[in-house]
């Protein structure tokens, strides 16, 4: 893993100089009021969004002081974006951001004049969000995971950690537009390695089961699962399936590799998700989002939980181990 260079902090980012709440305070005489909306239940404490909220602390942006912050969550509900989306502008939010492709869409159909800032989204040029990741044009921009390399990255590295792998259980949540991408790209990646791919297209996690099941009657091997954010959020439904099944599981997210999956490659979510914080304070101080390209992760980890690979007989190639930059047992 490259080790993270905070180019905002060096104020060259895109020639635009980096500013604080501070100035945004200054400049407007109140405090910058940012609208979060996401697919997850807005817990406290340590979230998968915690890197966010650091780095706006970081930069000067306190809840009450300099910031005021509205946390709307679907929980779980992917038909709630739009609402969300309409409740962020009656609250005359400065910076709209969101955390999942839906939510984003339902923003951009309701606003073509307030920012939004995409946190690590999946695939933003292939959703239709943005025009380019150069130039996203418009009012959206942010950063992005690029979830179609990721996931054709962790096939790969399946591949490799089970040669004789033939067949591979898919589970994916098409609702979320950026599964296509992801069918896409593994199916690209599957025809290369000569692996066959099951789909299970699923709409909640009452179809998980159903999906397992019929994996297992088609003789899959193996089970991955793309990184649409209601399967994030149920990841813990999913790996106890593939246990149930004794089958490896694998995805872009990380998060899976820590419920007890066998692996994940991604990017690093921590670091796009500070960066969305410094993309938040460079629109609060005037950088329009057309003028700010998409940022693509330069930063990448592999995850593998040994535990899991013992547990199903699997030996990991020394390879894969002497690289993995987070190992769970």
């Amino acid at each position: 893993m490259r080790p993270i260079v905070w180019l905002c902090a060096a104020g060259l980012f895109i020639g635009s100089l980096c500013t604080s709440a501070g100035a945004f305070a200054e400049s407007s005489g109140r405090l910058a009021h940012v609208c979060l909306i996401t697919f997850d239940p807005a817990t406290p404490g340590k979230n998968r969004y915690t890197p966010f909220f650091d780095r706006l602390q970081a930069l000067g942006y306190i809840e009450g002081k300099t910031l005021a912050l509205d946390w709307l969550s679907a929980n779980g509900d992917g038909d709630a974006f739009p609402a969300l989306a309409a409740e962020c502008l009656r609250r005359k939010s400065d910076v709209i951001v969101t955390g999942t492709t839906p939510a984003t869409q339902a923003v951009k159909k309701a606003t073509a004049t307030v920012p939004i800032v995409m946190l690590a989204l999946g695939d933003p040029v292939g959703t239709g969000l943005v025009d380019s990741l150069a130039r996203p044009g418009g009012n959206v921009t942010g950063t992005t995971e690029l979830a179609p390399l990721m996931v054709a990255k962790s096939l790969e590295l399946l591949k490799l950690a089970i040669p004789g792998m033939a067949r591979v259980l898919v589970i994916t949540y098409p609702q979320d537009p950026i599964s296509h991408g992801q069918i896409e790209s593994l199916q690209r990646a599957a025809q290369a390695l000569g692996v066959e791919l099951f789909v299970q297209n699923v709409v909640g996690p009452e179809d998980f089961a159903t999906a397992f099941a019929a994996g297992e009657k088609a003789g899959a091997q193996a089970v991955l699962v793309t990184v649409e954010s209601m399967l994030v959020v149920h990841r813990k439904d999913l790996v106890e399936l593939a246990r149930h099944y004794k089958l490896p599981l694998v995805s872009s997210e990380e998060l899976f590799v820590k419920a007890g999956g066998l692996l994940s490659y991604d990017a690093n979510r921590d670091t796009l998700a500070a960066r969305t914080a410094d993309y938040v304070d460079m629109v609060l101080n005037g950088t329009r989002p057309a003028r700010l390209p998409v940022e693509q992760p330069s930063t990448f980890i592999l995850a593998v939980n040994t535990g899991t690979a013992h547990a199903l007989d699997i030996t990991l190639p020394s390879g894969i181990l002497a690289n993995a930059d987070k190992v769970f047992e």
